[in-house]
């Protein structure tokens, strides 16, 4: 019996952090074993906002393979892709904007977020959105249809694009008469969503408020120092009265596997500073063999390309499966 499938990606858009790591990573690898995985680099999704700045885009290609390398991501196991180079992906997408409205995509609850973070960054307004930008929910549903994903490992964020998703293979079973595509299913870590260290919503880079899985222990120790807290002076976790301590909390008891019910409990009526070299040292042994992974693929001069290339050729396989079962539904088949 066939293994069910498992798609998950990465926007190239940085290297990637302990959100990205406690959110979806740690499913993935432990998922790897029972499921037919594939990880995508979405670059294409990564140049809807950063169209002006190709180079940054494909350098972090390179940095999020090595992040997933370290994790220890088996490329026998996981098929390990770029999105670009999978044409069925762009097909998909084309076919399916013609099932979602405009109007649709303007209430995603995701593109509604990321939209009012521009504009509070920025200055941009929705005027200024592109088609690519408004229209990514579709690119993701194909990332997910074009290998016809059953599991998809996401943040809380995210939940959004998968109902979205779910939404265009119905309308095309009816529409087509036919039923390709499995309808996919969320996994949802331990962590749903890790805030910013500035107790933004999210960790992000162009925020600089996250703990990047590359950075040194120096580097880690630092960014926790200055990390936002509040006016209580002693630690305690309730996530709705004191979000930024009740965050850093979280990301203690992740780094030591325990809840943080536990954590308070282990760490007791301590202040700030003193917690926050605790967590410090919690994460920086969480990660230390990730990182001295990291450092031995980065010095492999065409290693993490090698993998990519092996991905590419076995994810084009698939999705052409996909694609001769889409064209002969759609009357396109010629």
């Amino acid at each position: 019996m066939s293994k069910k499938v498992l798609l998950t990606g990465d926007r190239p858009t940085g290297p990637l952090h302990i959100g990205h790591y406690f959110g979806s990573l740690i499913n993935r690898k432990a998922l790897e074993t029972d499921y037919e995985s594939y990880i995508l680099i979405a670059d294409i999704q990564a140049l809807t906002d950063n169209w002006e700045q190709p180079e940054k885009v494909r350098a972090n290609v390179y940095e999020v393979a090595a992040d997933n390398l370290a994790l220890g991501i088996d490329p026998e196991k996981t098929t390990l892709y770029i999105q670009s180079q999978i044409p069925q992906i762009a097909e998909l997408t084309v076919l399916y904007s013609n099932l979602v409205t405009v109007n649709t995509l303007r209430r995603n609850p995701t593109v509604k977020a990321e939209i009012a973070q521009k504009k509070e960054l920025f200055g941009a307004d929705g005027e200024s959105v592109t088609y690519g930008f408004l229209g990514y929910p579709i690119s993701q549903a194909a990332d997910i249809t074009h290998v016809r994903a059953d599991i998809v490992p996401v943040g809380e964020d995210q939940l959004p694009m998968i109902e979205q998703t779910r939404e265009i293979i119905e309308k095309f079973h009816r529409i087509y008469n036919t039923e390709i595509f499995p309808f996919p299913q969320a996994k949802l870590s331990q962590a749903p969503r890790i805030l910013g260290l500035d107790g933004n919503a999210k960790m992000s880079k162009s925020l600089n408020n996250a703990i990047y899985l590359k950075d040194s222990a120096e580097e880690t120790e630092a960014k926790i120092k200055v990390a936002t807290t509040d006016s209580e002076t002693t630690v305690g976790y309730n996530p709705e009265k004191r979000p930024e301590v009740s965050n850093l909390v979280l990301i203690y008891a992740l780094a030591k596997g325990m809840t943080p019910e536990q954590a308070i409990g282990e760490l007791g009526q301590i202040n700030y500073s003193t917690f926050k070299p605790l967590l410090a040292k919690a994460l920086n042994e969480h990660l230390a063999p990730l990182r001295e992974r990291r450092i031995e693929i980065v010095s492999k001069p065409g290693y993490t390309a090698e993998i990519l290339s092996a991905g590419r050729e076995r994810a084009i396989k698939k999705a052409e499966e996909t694609m001769n079962l889409v064209r002969k539904a759609m009357k396109i088949d010629y």
